[in-house]
């Protein structure tokens, strides 16, 4: 049969990236996302007889218990993506929204890796995959609540991969440099905002400047080390990021 993954925030970017990559590796692949629009331009650009597309909002029990009762196939890998960004001073960044932020790429992570931990328990295989950041390991002003997230991600894979040590399920965190997604985009913007300079300026004297190579991140990076997770050399590779940073921790 074949396997079946899971994706959150696949309606676009990074998440619809690796929801291609797989479809075109022979996968069934389950597309989530909270925005409707951005899921209904998934189901026209992907092909329907080899995708199911369910609207999710990860910081929702009750949106999960939903995914779980309607989704056509229980997954076998399950790919952590949903993320948002915003940046303040933290004297300025509203709470409800470091809150938010912690809920969708954080605690949204727990609750749906909670879901599918049964089913892959009971057919003893399951690949959890997270999507980190470079900022899981390393940090940058005014990303307090994202970073916060996102180093988070580390240690739950470490204290989950405890528990799962007897079962061949693994759990690693993928951690890029800045791709560039719409998301970053708005990074751009927000980021010139702060620092009253030009948003080419951002790119190249804060995003790339510490990156030796000089270049973002490509999603097909990030798609083919998921894809790698999945493969038999990496059997006995968990709890461990994964940092494509064009060098920048080498400093």
């Amino acid at each position: 049969m074949t396997s079946s993954v899971l994706i959150t925030g696949a309606g676009s970017g990074i998440g619809l990236a690796i929801a291609e990559h797989f479809i075109k590796k022979d996968y069934f692949v389950t597309v989530t996302d909270i925005n409707e629009a951005q899921l209904q331009q998934a189901r026209n650009r992907l092909p329907n007889d080899r995708c199911q597309f369910l609207p999710l909002d990860v910081t929702q029990a009750s949106s999960v218990t939903t995914l779980v009762e309607k989704i056509q196939r229980q997954p076998d890998v399950v790919i952590n993506n949903a993320g948002i960004q915003y940046v303040a001073h933290l004297e300025e960044f509203p709470m409800e929204k470091w809150d938010f932020l912690i809920q969708v790429m954080l605690v949204g992570v727990a609750r749906v890796t909670q879901a599918f931990l049964p089913h892959m328990k009971q057919q003893n295989y399951g690949r959890i995959i997270n999507i980190g950041s470079l900022h899981s390991i390393v940090a940058s002003p005014y990303k307090t609540a994202y970073i916060a997230a996102k180093h988070g991600l580390i240690g739950f894979a470490k204290s989950l991969a405890l528990e799962l040590g007897q079962h061949d399920i693994t759990i690693n965190t993928v951690c890029p440099g800045y791709v560039k997604t719409p998301l970053v985009e708005q990074q751009i913007a927000q980021q010139a905002k702060e620092h009253q300079i030009s948003e080419q300026q951002v790119i190249d004297t804060i995003m790339l400047k510490p990156m030796p190579k000089k270049a973002f991140i490509e999603t097909s990076e990030i798609a083919g080390t998921c894809e790698f997770l999945l493969s038999p050399a990496a059997i006995n590779m968990t709890a461990q990021a994964l940092v494509l940073d064009g060098g920048w921790t080498a400093q």
